[in-house]
């Protein structure tokens, strides 16, 4: 059976105060019925300034998560590592951990959008070098020991639960972030389906002593809605899955590589694409047996501003009507 899990990054076009509220109080309630069903982990990420509302603040997503929930995980996939304090990093993620029990898996990535650098007045060309030091700084941060930050001693307080450390992982689509991770002998997290990465990682692993493993994205990935009636879905909503896929696409450069990357520019041509795809019951069932125990069942209820009642459905589907044949 594929990992199962539910995006929510709550973007709303059109949201208020009020909406936006509704919204993410809606989310810890999907949350919560897809903790009581069985799904695996509850996704999350992180981008700034978006006018679509994109969530920012991921860790105190995961956290109202955790306080909603009893044994499901949250994955932030993924912060923006370089614009972190890395000593706050530590304690956040660290008193997530504790909260939770060990159920936060962090991906460090390092962006994409040089206007989020600007706006938190961080050097793009420094991206690299402040990734570094936050990893670093997070492992030796996370012992519980004092250790030498910024010409200084420091002690961060408190210990994670985790032991020997919360699951962090490096993401990334280049070489440079499979050789950080493997110098480190953290795991690594390639941000599309790139087997000739991950055997660069291992050569790494090598090279350095380290030990590590890859969670590769499998060749199709991709975002699902579950529905009586697709083709209901795609007429009222399908500007939704192609607001989110033309955002996206906007932001990613020639050199990026996505295991969400869409070309399409009309609702007819994002169908036909599949990087969304909305799927009856049964469809979504055949889809999961031939993605296997290797695959990736990704829920994503609320794209692109989705009403949060075609939202609950389409997550109620999922656990009535597609989890329990899986099972069986």
């Amino acid at each position: 059976m594929p990992i199962t899990v539910v995006r929510f990054n709550l973007v709303d076009p059109d949201g208020t105060p009020e909406s936006l509220g509704a919204r993410y109080k809606a989310a810890l309630e999907m949350a919560q019925y897809a903790d009581d069903h069985g799904i695996d982990t509850v996704q999350t990420e992180e981008h700034h300034g978006v006018p679509d509302n994109w969530l920012p603040s991921p860790f105190a997503f995961a956290g109202a998560v955790f306080g909603a929930t009893r044994r499901i995980a949250v994955t932030v996939s993924a912060i923006i590592g370089p614009l972190y304090d890395p000593l706050r990093a530590a304690e956040e993620i660290a008193v997530l951990d504790l909260l939770s029990g060990g159920r936060l898996v962090t991906v460090a990535g390092i962006g994409y959008r040089p206007e989020e650098y600007a706006r938190q007045g961080v050097e793009w060309g420094r991206r690299g070098r402040l990734q570094d030091e936050l990893l670093e700084t997070l492992l030796k941060a996370w012992t519980g020991e004092p250790f030498a930050f910024r010409g200084r001693t420091v002690r961060v307080t408190p210990r994670p639960f985790t032991r020997p450390h919360p699951l962090l992982l490096v993401g990334g689509s280049s070489r440079a972030a499979a050789r950080r991770a493997a110098r480190l002998g953290l795991p690594f997290f390639p941000s599309a389906h790139l087997p000739e990465l991950e055997a660069y990682y291992r050569e790494q692993l090598a090279e350095h002593g380290t030990e590590g493993f890859c969670m590769m994205p499998a060749a199709e990935t991709p975002l699902l809605h579950v529905a009586e009636d697709p083709d209901r879905v795609w007429a009222e909503h399908g500007a939704r899955f192609l607001h989110e896929a033309a955002t996206y696409a906007s932001w990613q450069s020639e050199g990026i590589r996505s295991a969400v990357r869409s070309a399409a520019r009309s609702v007819e041509e994002l169908r036909a694409e599949g990087v969304y795809r909305v799927l009856t019951p049964e469809q979504a069932v055949a889809y999961a047996r031939a993605a296997g125990e290797a695959g990736n069942l990704v829920l994503h209820p609320l794209c692109g501003g989705m009403p949060v009642d075609e939202g609950r459905r389409s997550l109620r589907l999922l656990c009535e009507k597609v989890l329990p044949r899986l099972k069986d």
